[in-house]
């Protein structure tokens, strides 16, 4: 089933997104992730791509689990940064003989050792590009990335919603967002979308802050701002782990059930991970 059916059909679609491991690691390790988050009855769950396309097999293996041996629909990433047409093409056969009819869209980040990385070099300059070809590759339901506080790397809010549309124009059938930690952010950009006729279903990304220094390299990667109330949160427990976590999950869980009580299409999670952890999000809105 492609996702963009679930959010005619349901409402609030709510869904996961988990990485497979390390390389060094056996990838048998996320099958326990899995089974704690499949209890859950997510809607769909998503599965990173490394950066330059490392985990790209694992990415394929894990999404193959989840359709095929879980029956719960995947969607699997799909970064094009140093990608050839050729290579899109395999991975898109590759996906599509594990009966894998959702992909998430994305430029992608270049290799940790490629410094100076060029984007223009590659066959697919933007995340747009991708989706244009992939929409004209075949039958396939295609997501994509949008960012309630602008790309770090565009400089006014303006733009960044200029490409955004044409980025859907290309073939997006919905969006998930990056992470932010201040609903009314989302519910602001969620407006300006409409007002610019970006129609799609947008679904809100939310990642828990566990530990103070995971939120403060998170903030530096994507640009995410800090509202007052997390301020105050991380300087108050950010000492005590325990606390922290604790403090965490709660804040988590009123962005969520703010979200759910203003009718959103859906919440998509973060796991890290750690089922957990999501498991208790979902009891405190009365999901799980």
């Amino acid at each position: 089933m492609k996702i963009s059916n679930l959010y005619q059909q349901k409402k609030p679609v709510i869904s996961f997104e988990i990485f497979p491991p390390k390389s060094t690691a056996p990838v048998e390790t996320v099958y326990q992730t899995l089974e704690g988050l499949i209890k859950l009855n997510p809607g769909f769950i998503s599965v990173t791509y490394g950066a330059g396309g490392s985990n790209r097999d694992r990415t394929k293996e894990i999404a193959s689990t989840i359709k095929n041996k879980y029956k719960v629909e995947a969607l699997a990433h799909l970064t094009c940064v140093g990608q050839t047409v050729d290579e899109i093409n395999q991975i898109l056969k590759g996906l599509q003989e594990e009966n894998i009819e959702n992909v998430l869209a994305l430029r992608g980040d270049p290799p940790a050792d490629a410094q100076g990385y060029d984007f223009s070099d590659s066959d697919f300059k933007y995340a747009s590009d991708l989706v244009r070809h992939i929409k004209n590759s075949g039958d396939y339901c295609v997501a994509a990335a949008a960012y309630p506080e602008g790309h770090i790397h565009c400089r006014r809010l303006s733009d960044d919603l200029h490409w955004l549309k044409y980025k859907v124009e290309q073939g997006v059938d919905f969006l998930i967002t990056q992470l932010y930690y201040d609903n009314r952010v989302f519910y602001n950009f969620l407006e300006n979308a409409r007002r610019v006729n970006i129609n799609c279903p947008v679904i809100p990304g939310i990642m828990p802050v566990l530990n103070a220094k995971q939120i403060k390299r998170i903030i530096s990667l994507c640009g995410a701002s800090m509202p007052a109330k997390l301020l105050i949160m991380v300087d108050k427990f950010g000492d005590n782990p325990e606390d922290m976590e604790k403090a965490g999950l709660e804040y988590a869980s009123n962005q969520v059930q703010d979200l759910l009580d203003n009718g959103v299409d859906g919440v998509h999670l973060y796991t890290m991970n750690k089922p957990q952890h999501i498991t208790e999000i979902l009891k405190n809105v009365g999901k799980a």
